[in-house]
């Protein structure tokens, strides 16, 4: 096996099984801290000593307790992530912090934290992201906000927050979202290689490791990426766009049908790491910019949305990435991306970029309609 297989199977090991990785954690004594999606400031938590989980729903499990709290419309990762909690599959968790950026999100955060505290669990930690987050005033708000979700996690820890720690975490976590890019980069270049299940794996884990760890593991695979030649990919590149699309069995689709994934605009992913922090004496407007700084997003506001930024933006990542065409997911029941769509695929027409829509649910089984569709795009693009 070459230094190659070797990484990605610890990467493979830890996306696909984070309940272990958790229970490492819990073993040596660290504490933990859910991150629902999105753009918590997960840097603050790794400041105070504690590790952030990311919490994006799950492949395996069905829909039961946490219909009591919300109503059918509710997308399936919010559900799953509170059937999770109230379950017991996060009883290992010593905080959760709830971002409110979605119509879904901001009454779902108050489901989140009468439920726990209910059944007497861990406490919630309310974040409210402002709209208009580049002015000034938007910049001092989102501080505002992330000074409450410090002072919740100074008491869960036990101790200050101080600014070095702070100052250090970003470092570390600058370094990480660096070596993701990277990887995004040369996975694409070394497609044969770097499946879409592979790619999957290797960023999903950053979810569950220490940032520090992380970012070391990943930046010696890039490096070993490197050394080899690009590869001469016989199959074709997509684009994908969406929320969320990791789904093992969904992605085997594409390996199935030679179907390489270039590049993408999805939140779980790339939307991710897209953004820095500035490294000054101020970690937490540094934080607050970083915020201010993120750009097209379906689910935060745009006050050029008349101009399609977002829509070009995708177009635009197709053609830098080589990518033949963009497969869309939309998540079922997420009204930002259903009414993006239109714009979207305005954009990708003028570009001339054939493009696939597909509806996503985490409670999926059977991608038997996803296969269809991407066999379809296969066929056309190939000719």
């Amino acid at each position: 096996m070459s230094r190659i297989d070797e990484i990605i199977s610890e990467f493979s090991a830890v996306a696909s099984n984070p309940g272990k990785q958790m229970k490492k954690f819990m073993d040596a004594g660290k504490k933990m801290i859910g991150i629902v999606p999105y753009y918590a400031p997960e840097e603050l938590v790794y400041a105070a000593g504690m590790v952030p989980v990311g919490l994006w729903g799950s492949n395996t499990k069905t829909i039961s307790r946490a219909k009591e709290y919300f109503a059918t419309f509710y997308c399936s990762l919010v559900q799953l992530d509170l059937e999770m909690m109230l379950d017991g599959t996060l009883d290992c968790l010593s905080g959760v912090i709830t971002p409110t950026c979605c119509d879904t999100l901001r009454p779902a955060s108050q489901n989140f934290r009468v439920s726990m505290k209910k059944l007497g669990k861990f406490p919630t930690i309310f974040l409210a992201h402002p709209q208009n987050r580049l002015p000034e005033y938007g910049i001092q708000f989102c501080m505002d906000q992330y000074t409450n979700v410090k002072k919740a996690l100074e008491d869960i820890c036990g101790h200050e927050i101080t600014k070095d720690a702070m100052k250090d975490a970003i470092k570390v976590f600058n370094k990480a979202r660096k070596a993701r890019r990277d990887f995004t980069v040369l996975a694409n270049d070394h497609c044969d290689i770097i499946s879409p299940n592979k790619r999957n794996s290797v960023l999903k884990a950053a979810y569950f490791m220490e940032k520090d760890e992380y970012a070391a593991l990943l930046e010696e695979l890039n490096a070993e990426l490197a050394k080899l030649p690009k590869c001469d990919w016989d199959g074709i590149k997509v684009v994908v766009s969406g929320i969320i699309c990791d789904n093992p069995d969904l992605l085997q689709v594409f390996e199935d049908y030679k179907i390489a994934i270039a590049a993408d605009d999805v939140a779980q992913w790339t939307r991710s790491f897209r953004t820095d922090a500035p490294e000054t004496d101020d970690p937490m407007r540094d934080l607050a910019v970083m915020f201010a700084n993120q750009d097209y997003d379906t689910i935060l506001f745009d006050n050029k949305s008349n101009e399609n930024r977002r829509g070009e933006h995708v177009a635009q990542l197709a053609k830098d990435s080589g990518a033949q065409g963009v497969v869309v997911f939309i998540t079922q029941f997420c009204d930002p991306e259903e009414l993006e769509y239109p714009y979207l695929k305005k954009a990708l027409d003028d570009a001339n970029i054939p493009h696939v829509k597909l509806g996503l649910d985490m409670q999926m089984r059977d991608f038997g309609q996803v296969r269809t569709s991407l066999q379809a795009l296969s066929d056309i693009l190939s000719i």
